[in-house]
Formats: C-alpha cells, structure tokens, sequence
C-alpha cells in the first residue's frame, strides 16, 4: 500500500480508534498478561493496535483487516539516568517486515534528554520518507506521566512540534483542565491529525467518555487509549462505547448507558 493507503487503514471515515497495547517494556502491566487475549475481545470495535515487535510477530492471524502500528521506541516514566524517556530501537525496516501500516515514537519536548530524542524522531522521519510508511509522534511534555505538565500551552507547543518535524499524525494528552475551545485552537493549529491518548487507567467510565465526546468536538481525529479499556472491567464494552462516541458521535451519556448492554 502507498503512504496514503496506510493511513486509511487506520482511519475509518477520517477517524479511529486504536488500542495501544505497548506497554510491556515500560510500566508493570496488569491486565495485559495475555495480549491476544485482549485483542480477541476488543477487535469488534477498535480500527487498529499498536504493538511491539514481539507481539506483532505473533499475531498476525488476529490483526487481520486491521491497522497495525510498530513501536519504534521503548520508553519509560524515567527522568534521569542514560536512556530515560525513551531509547530508540527499531524503523521503518522492521515495520515493512512485519506488515505494519505505521510506526509510533515518543517525542518529548522539555525533557532533559530532547536532543538525543529529537534527533531519534527526525531520523525515522527521514528514513519513512523513502518508504510508504507514516510515522505517529506520541508528543508529551516533559514525560510520560506527568499530567501536571500537560498544560494548554505545552501540549499546543508539542503537538506543532510534532508536526513541524514532519509526523503524519500526532498523538497528544488532552490538556489537563483544557476546555473544548482550547483544545480546538491546539487542533486548528496543527496541519496533521491530532488524536488523543488515555493515560493511567482513570477508574471513571463517565469521566472517560466525556473527555473522548470533548476531544471529539474539538476536531481530533480520534482516540489512542489503552490502560483505560485493557485494565476495564469489561474490555470489550468500553471499547465499544468509545468507539460510538468516535464513529457513530455518540454522547459521553448515551455511550455510558450503552455501556451496561451485554457485548454481543
């Protein structure tokens, strides 16, 4: 497929849902002990994954007909020490091997060690552009969880960096305390999809969808959320009511009440 062709398997109608499911080589995973597991019961509902590269070697009867994004990095929540926030590991190569349809790294502006990371980012950029392979920005200030940091004007200044590098979409925090309208002006102002992520698993289903049917209204693309549907009670009916509210513009209320339905 063509650069073009990639993207739309992620995005359905210019918008998507996609279950990162990466976590295995940065934080304690509970609940994602058995990956295809959660694959089987979410892939009803999500248009894509994203995978390391252990998994994605292995899955691929499951991922069939859908996205698949090869992270290229593996990070962590460290601030200090020598490959703190992110150590880059794998590229386009390994993504064309594995039938990926895009590849993921973390871009962390303000981070002690940016010139390292910047310079990882734009170096998978360049080589994506002899190849048909788009590359997604997971562009967070400072860290990774720090929401403290994930301010209206930090998170407006790492999703246009991102972009300046050259991403073909970004993947960004919704601000903490950020309003609809400030979240549009940070969209309005990047030139590539902006979609959003969930974070540490939130333990509020309304708060959740709220903040999806928020993001949703402030023109992102859609949504990479994964400790808030694999650490779910009910993986599957989760990601069902976050996929109303991307595709079908269901209401935050409305998809919480679609939640307590029996998933099918």
């Amino acid at each position: 497929m063509n650069r073009q062709e990639n993207l739309e398997a992620l995005f359905r109608d210019g918008k998507t849902v996609i279950l990162p499911i990466d976590h295995g080589c940065a934080i304690p995973v509970p609940g994602l002990e058995n990956p295809f597991q959660i694959i089987d019961q979410v892939n009803d509902f999500v248009d894509g994954y994203v995978l390391n590269l252990g998994v994605a070697l292995r899955a691929a009867d499951s991922l069939a007909g859908k996205g698949i994004i090869l992270r290229t990095d593996i990070y962590n929540t460290r601030t200090e020490g020598e490959g703190a926030g992110s150590i880059g590991v794998y590229g386009v190569e390994e993504a064309e091997m594995v039938g990926a349809n895009a590849v993921m790294n973390m871009l962390y502006p303000w981070s002690k060690y940016e010139k390292a990371n910047f310079q990882e980012c734009a170096d998978l950029i360049r080589l994506s552009l002899d190849t048909d392979i788009p590359v997604i920005l997971e562009s967070l200030p400072y860290a990774l969880g720090a929401p403290d940091k994930y301010t209206v004007e930090n998170v407006s200044f790492a999703v246009r960096l991102a972009a300046e590098l050259g991403a073909d979409v970004v993947k960004t925090p919704y601000p903490t305390n950020g309003t609809v309208d400030e979240f549009r002006r940070i969209v309005a102002q990047s030139f590539v999809p902006v979609i959003i992520l969930g974070g540490a698993a939130m333990g509020d289903d309304a708060g959740l969808l709220q903040m999806v049917e928020n993001a949703m209204d402030a023109g992102a693309a859609g949504i990479a959320i994964g400790r808030n549907v694999w650490q779910h009670k009910n993986p599957g009916a989760i990601a069902r009511s976050l996929s109303a509210v991307v595709h079908e513009d269901m209401s935050a209320l409305e998809a919480l009440a679609l939640l307590k339905e029996p998933v099918r």
